[in-house]
């Protein structure tokens, strides 16, 4: 706000002392002392002198400040004071100038002078400078600086002070967390938001994805969709990325694998394979886009991937704003919804008009109704999130390497060692016991506790499966947080982590057997074929641990492992494991006359051409909800090689081989899943 002159300051306020007269004489009225607030001079907030000559009067503004407020006392120069000139006009108010600089509302106190003689305030120590002194008379007002462009005061007897000292504070800040200080030093994010084309990448994912992705069903649509969302990021960042080659390539086959993952969608139809296909490719994704290659850094491409894709929502929108026209963005958006007015009342009435015209319209464009409209917003907002985080990250990726630090040797032997050697007998002990089961078949386990040799396969399983995952973590936990400080450490460490790997390897082997002789004898799942697959990819993670400790390197071990996880997946869906477990039961059925006819049924798509091989009742049982689902025809974004298989098979048998409930409770002949009826 601006300082009025000391004689209006006197008519208006009461209450404040009138201010100096030509001749240095004060008002009687007595002069409150103003409080002024200071601190240390720091690297963050350089210091200068007082401005003012000593014993000059000076204006000091104090502040409400509330408890607990820390903040810094800011003096300001202003502009020197030129005499009023003949026309009357002058320099603007300096107390003006100061307020209009500082930018919070400050109240102005009455003038006083500072002691020249006061003590210095001593560093990070807080002190109030008071004035008790009346003020002494007011020293003439130097020459403008030259060059300045000036204008002359109104009629005021005395000019205002030299310079004004400003009290400047802010509240009270919490110190950053540990997450904003490493977004601040390893990942501040791109500075620049220039030219269309990362809002051009983010309306095309969006568009691709409400096109092509069918999200009630798989089929092609799922890789057509993410091809046209990883195009538009590649265009969008192909010069804009700080990433070295070989990170490149890198981050090109985790992109490459995620596409791989969704075209698995395009040929199998087993939900389960499906779920797994579509939460791999979103991993190998997260990769592509932030990286990581050990533990820790893959572990936060996961979660900073979703933070991306809102943090960069800003970014994207100062991108339209910065264009050369800032208008595109309601332009293209009038642009989209014009033409789908003009396609919707155009394609109804040429509909209408032609019947086979309208039929190869149906085929082509989905049904409009409220569930769709909601679909479409739904695919539009995931996959512009998955550009925006695409390229907000790609444009200037974090920093993931000071997250892969290595692990410091906590334990020494004393802590380790025992309960290390302690866990390399017990699984000695097991694997000698594994050992006589295996080579001592059906009259060692008849001799265990009366029970059958499936019952004994099935009852330690899944026991297995835990030791194994309990096995890898110690295993884990030992090479990073072990001492290997000495050779007697180093070589102690060295030959247990062996055996452990050995020995845990021998277990997935005794799993893996158990679960194939359950199998055998239970009939063949999908889901029990996927883990097996998962239990023998833990086997190989076993051997990949004992091959990278006889160097101690093992960084690369975390990045294989999810590659393997890709190519596992990729691998059954290569197998096709419910067509493989439906052609198993068909030929155990043949054997033994047992089939599990209700768990047949359940079955995708993918089981109908193997299924279509069993005589009746059970075929016409085992088709009824597969042909219940594949009676209405897929559109050709939701085109998929099982579902078309399937449709085949039914058409070959005709419509009589197709089966009620009745026909499913005469065809079961299995004994254990009675209670799905």
């Amino acid at each position: 706000m601006t300082e009025p002159p000391p004689e209006q300051q006197h008519q208006t306020d009461p209450a404040r002392p009138a201010a100096p007269g030509p001749h240095g004489d004060a008002a009687a009225a007595p002069v409150p002392a103003p409080q002024l607030l200071v601190m240390s001079p720091n690297d963050a907030i350089p210091s200068m002198p007082w401005p003012g000559p000593d014993g000059a009067p000076a204006w000091a503004i104090p502040v409400q400040v509330p408890s607990g407020t820390r903040g810094y006392a800011l003096f300001i120069p202003m502009l020197p004071v030129q005499a009023p000139a003949p026309d009357g006009a002058g320099v603007p108010d300096p107390a003006s100038v100061a307020v209009a600089e500082a930018g919070p509302v400050l109240t102005v106190s009455h003038p006083a002078p500072v002691k020249p003689d006061a003590a210095p305030i001593e560093s990070g120590e807080s002190d109030r400078v008071e004035a008790s002194e009346p003020p002494p008379p007011v020293a003439p007002a130097p020459a403008a600086p030259t060059g300045g462009q000036v204008r002359p005061t109104r009629n005021t007897p005395h000019p205002p002070p030299q310079a004004v000292p400003l009290v400047a504070y802010t509240r009270y800040q919490p110190p950053p967390s540990r997450w904003q200080k490493f977004r601040e030093k390893h990942w501040p994010g791109p500075a620049k938001a220039e030219g269309r084309a990362v809002p051009a990448a983010v309306l095309a994912a969006a568009l691709g994805f409400v096109l092509f992705v069918p999200l009630n069903r798989t089929g092609i649509g799922w890789f057509l969709g993410w091809l046209v969302l990883t195009a538009g990021v590649v265009a969008a960042v192909r010069r804009t990325a700080n990433l070295s080659r070989t990170e490149v390539w890198i981050r090109s086959g985790w992109a490459a694998a995620a596409l791989a993952l969704l075209l698995v969608l395009t040929f199998r139809n087993a939900w389960w394979l499906v779920t797994f296909s579509v939460i791999g490719a979103l991993g190998c994704a997260a990769l592509a886009i932030v990286g990581g290659q050990r533990v820790r850094s893959i572990l936060f491409s996961l979660v900073a991937a979703p933070y991306a894709a809102f943090k960069g929502i800003p970014w994207v929108r100062r991108h339209l704003r910065a264009s050369r026209n800032p208008g595109i963005a309601r332009r293209v958006v009038f642009s989209v919804a014009l033409t789908a007015v003009v396609l919707f009342v155009f394609g109804a009435l040429l509909s209408s008009a032609d019947v086979a015209f309208s039929t190869l319209l149906d085929k082509a464009v989905p049904t409009f109704h409220g569930g769709s409209i909601f679909k479409w917003i739904f695919l539009a907002v995931v996959g512009g999130l998955i550009a925006v985080a695409g390229t907000y990250t790609l444009s200037a990726p974090p920093a993931t390497g000071s997250l892969d630090t290595e692990g410091r040797g906590r334990f020494g032997l004393v802590e380790w060692a025992p309960a290390a050697s302690a866990l390399v007998l017990l699984f000695a002990g097991f694997v000698a016991v594994q050992f006589t089961v295996l080579f001592g078949g059906d009259r060692h386990v008849l001799k265990t506790s009366g029970l059958s040799y499936a019952e004994y396969a099935r009852s330690g399983f899944w026991q297995l499966v835990a030791v194994t995952l309990l096995s890898l973590a110690l295993l884990a936990a030992l090479a990073r947080w072990a001492r290997r400080d000495e050779p007697l450490e180093r070589m102690l460490l060295r030959v247990l982590l062996g055996l452990l790997c050995g020995l845990s390897v021998v277990i997935v082997v005794s799993a893996l057997s158990r679960m194939w002789a359950y199998q055998r004898v239970y009939s063949f799942t999908g889901e029990r074929i996927f883990v097996m697959s998962s239990e023998l990819l833990l086997g190989v993670v076993f051997i990949l641990i004992a091959a990278a400790g006889v160097k101690w390197r093992g960084g690369w071990i975390p990045g294989a492992t999810v590659g393997l996880a890709v190519l596992m997946l990729l691998g059954l869906a290569v197998l096709d494991p419910e067509g493989y477990a439906a052609s198993r039961n068909a030929v155990r059925y043949e054997h033994t006359g047992k089939i599990d006819a209700w768990y047949l049924r359940a079955l995708s798509a993918d089981a109908t051409p193997a299924l279509t091989r069993l005589p009746d009742p059970v075929r016409r049982c085992t088709l009824s909800w597969i042909a219940d689902d594949l009676k209405e025809p897929d559109p050709w974004y939701a085109w998929n090689l099982g579902r078309s298989r399937a449709r085949a098979a039914l058409e070959r048998l005709g419509p009589g081989a197709v089966g009620t409930h009745a026909d499913c409770r005469a065809a079961d002949q299995y004994d254990l899943p009675k209670k799905r009826r």
